[in-house]
């Protein structure tokens, strides 16, 4: 898991290990936010070598993490869990130290309460995307989404179906049947690479993907449906009945639903 947590409205890529229970933070982000650097990695480099000539021990239990870089692509970054982040903040002169120790105590917290009681990664996730700029329409729509999505992998589970590469494929023919397009091509359309795709869905997008996984899972238990190529059959009906669905809308409006459309930063959208 690797998601992003917020500080200040600011991004820290982080990384959850969930059978040691440990947080990994990117350095360069936590870096950037305390000292305002548009040159984080020069700093960093710096740092580094002033720790290693003072025989601190902090630079090696740095460890090296791939996470999403400014280019969309997952690179190779120097990451330090908490407590060597903590020691890694006292060489760093900052107004934003203290407050950023609190929310490195705050985020410990919160995953422990998650661990407790799920429902609340989902809250998490909702303030998260009201941060982003997602409106509460969009965000109520991709959380029904993702129980729908999650009702259908619990099916697949249930019914034989185990490995990580048999999901993706499951969930490529219905993406392919609904929208004529395989799930990397409709990313290489919004101009994707790493990012989640469906973080990147219009409200129609969203309502068809849910709409053909919500089929697929119902002809699914309908058919009684084991293993990998009786699942295949169902998500292929599946992903026909959102097409068929699609192309009467799009008939009636004069517009496509699937769209190039994305949430990427405008700095990241100039690159394209």
């Amino acid at each position: 898991m690797s998601p992003i947590q917020l500080f200040e409205q600011k991004k820290v890529r982080s990384h959850y290990d969930a059978d040691k229970e440990i947080w990994y933070f990117s350095v360069i982000d936590v870096i950037q936010i305390l000292t305002g650097t548009d040159r984080p990695r020069k700093y960093w480099a710096d740092l580094k070598t002033k720790l290693l000539k003072e025989g601190s021990e902090v630079s090696e239990k740095i460890g090296q993490l791939k996470m999403i870089a400014d280019d969309g692509k997952n690179r190779l970054t120097d990451t330090a869990d908490t407590e060597t982040l903590l020691r890694l903040i006292q060489s760093i002169p900052s107004p934003k130290a203290e407050p950023f120790k609190q929310w490195l105590a705050k985020v410990g917290y919160e995953r422990l309460q998650e661990l407790a009681d799920p429902s609340q990664s989902l809250d998490r996730a909702r303030e998260n995307w009201q941060n982003l700029g997602r409106s509460e329409k969009w965000i109520q729509q991709r959380m029904t989404g993702q129980e729908t999505r999650n009702k259908l992998t619990d099916y697949w589970k249930e019914s034989g179906v185990e490995k990580k590469d048999e999901f993706a494929m499951l969930t490529n023919i219905i993406h392919q049947e609904w929208t004529g397009l395989s799930v990397k091509k409709h990313k290489e359309v919004k101009g994707l690479e790493s990012q989640n795709l469906r973080d990147h869905m219009s409200e129609a997008e969203l309502i068809f993907t849910a709409l053909a996984e919500l089929s697929t899972r119902q002809i699914a238990e309908s058919d009684e449906a084991k293993g990998l190529l009786q699942n295949a059959k169902a998500s292929k009906k599946g992903g026909a009945i959102a097409k068929n669905a699609r192309i009467a809308l799009e008939d009636k409006t004069g517009k496509s639903v699937v769209t190039g459309e994305n949430f990427l930063p405008p700095e990241k959208k100039k690159l394209e």
